[in-house]
């Protein structure tokens, strides 16, 4: 096998956590967590405000990371969401 096959071979087998892979998010878990669920349901945040009678705006600095989620909104979200509200806080 050549070098270059070898280095190639062993790259397939290595695994890496999220973090290392987008260390810019470590800490950010529930803001991004909160998008990607939204995005997965194909929701605008207008339509999840709507569904969860959380206003707009909230849900825009609860992504950017100005506003905390909490446990009750968490709750709420995660219904409209489909997931697991644990994974918002």
């Amino acid at each position: 096998m050549t070098p270059s096959a070898e280095a190639v071979e062993s790259e397939e087998k290595r695994t890496y956590t999220v973090a290392e892979a987008f260390p810019e998010y470590i800490g950010k878990e529930a803001q991004v967590a909160l998008r990607a669920y939204r995005t997965r349901e194909g929701l605008t945040q207008k339509q999840l405000a709507e569904s969860t009678g959380i206003p707009q705006h909230h849900i825009s600095e609860m992504e950017n990371g100005k506003r905390s989620i909490g446990k009750e909104r968490a709750k709420k979200l995660a219904d409209a969401l489909h997931c697991d509200y644990r994974q918002l806080l």
